[in-house]
């Protein structure tokens, strides 16, 4: 299973994409507190737009309670990382992965990075900025896992207007 971590999340407009995008994806989505924000904030509801019923979510008290209900291969996606996104395999659909992201302002802990330096990444950019939007940050990380997984699960279609809306319009 596919996981998004979110480490003591602050804007909700962040937290209702991803949420959304999760919906879209098979996606596990886990909150740590705390929360910047109320889940019942109508600005979650409007990012997620009408997709929030379908985002398999969790909220933890804190870092430790989370890794204590939750076992596989953690990722950590940090500014500080020394290794391209893409250099892990994430291609074994039997393996549990949590990919890691830390709130907005200051991103995780030094400290947990410390201990996992081996798992720490970047999503290379140039020098113009510290780092990418969270939201786009986790729909990177998921679609390049879903990628090295053959986006398996999921449609390559619109499901709405069928396979050959286009030729039959």
């Amino acid at each position: 299973m596919i996981n998004v971590v979110l480490y003591e999340p602050e804007i909700p407009g962040n937290t209702g994409n991803i949420m959304r995008t999760c919906a879209g994806t098979n996606t596990k989505l886990h909150l740590i507190k705390p929360l910047g924000f109320s889940l019942e904030d109508k600005y979650i509801k409007r990012s997620a737009v009408n997709y929030i019923e379908y985002c398999d979510y969790t909220v933890y008290e804190n870092f430790e309670e989370f890794k204590e209900k939750n076992k596989g291969t953690y990722y950590y996606l940090t500014r500080y990382g020394k290794k391209d996104h893409t250099s892990f395999d994430y291609s074994d659909i039997n393996e549990d992965i949590y990919l890691i992201f830390g709130k907005e302002s200051t991103g995780i802990p030094k400290e947990i990075l410390r201990d996992n330096l081996d798992y720490c990444m970047r999503i290379p950019m140039n020098d113009n900025i510290r780092a990418l939007n969270l939201s786009n940050s986790v729909a990177i990380m998921v679609y390049e896992v879903l990628r090295q997984r053959n986006f398996k699960d999921l449609l390559s279609y619109d499901p709405f207007k069928g396979k050959d809306y286009i030729e039959n319009s």
